[in-house]
């Protein structure tokens, strides 16, 4: 239906043309030429702004494309910076609490030292206080002794023969060394090998 009333108005246009044309009025056609003229000339800057347009867009748009791919792969930067900094922090984290363990550890052995510097003190008190009594001196220094190194010997052993128990933390070891078999340093050696070094 569309096509008929295109082709009607064709027909129409023709007819005036050839009205014109028949009219022979030379100014008519004169005018009708540079109204076509006029109207293609326009319809050139027409396109050719459209065509302009349509490269500018175009450009835009690759533009575009681009700042959104940088973006895309910054992003991807920035996330796996972020998610080093969050293995740095658990890291970290774990590192700290290590530490605070490390702390309450050595807070648990100062105060294990001061209450044996408590109970040495304690002693000594007792010892300088105590004028009625008489105190033997070997029984004195084996108490200290026991003190420091948690090893309680037996008195009515052989006089080559050293007995006793050291008492650690989780457990208690028998000691029984013949003297006249091994020399003092290496006895020593042994004896002090029971003590602990954690202070």
């Amino acid at each position: 239906m569309a096509q008929g009333h295109k082709f009607q108005d064709l027909e129409e246009t023709g007819e005036v043309l050839v009205a014109l044309i028949n009219s022979s009025e030379p100014v008519k056609l004169q005018q009708v030429k540079a109204e076509h003229q006029a109207l293609f000339y326009k319809h050139l800057e027409t396109k050719k702004i459209v065509t302009q347009i349509l490269k500018d867009t175009a450009q835009i748009e690759e533009s575009a494309s681009k700042r959104l791919l940088d973006m895309e792969e910054q992003k991807k930067h920035r996330q796996k910076e972020l998610e080093n900094l969050e293995e740095q922090l658990q890291q970290c984290t774990a590192k700290s609490l290590i530490t605070d363990s490390e702390i309450q550890f050595l807070q648990n052995e100062l105060e294990s030292l001061r209450k044996t510097e408590g109970k040495l003190e304690t002693l000594q008190k007792e010892v300088d206080e105590d004028t009625t009594e008489i105190i033997p001196s070997a029984l004195y220094v084996a108490q200290v002794y026991y003190l420091i190194t948690k090893i309680k010997w037996e008195y009515d052993t052989p006089a080559n023969i050293l007995k006793g128990v050291h008492y650690g933390l989780d457990l208690a070891t028998p000691i029984n060394v013949d003297t006249s078999t091994r020399s003092r340093n290496d006895i020593s050696d042994q004896l002090w090998g029971f003590v602990s070094t954690k202070w």
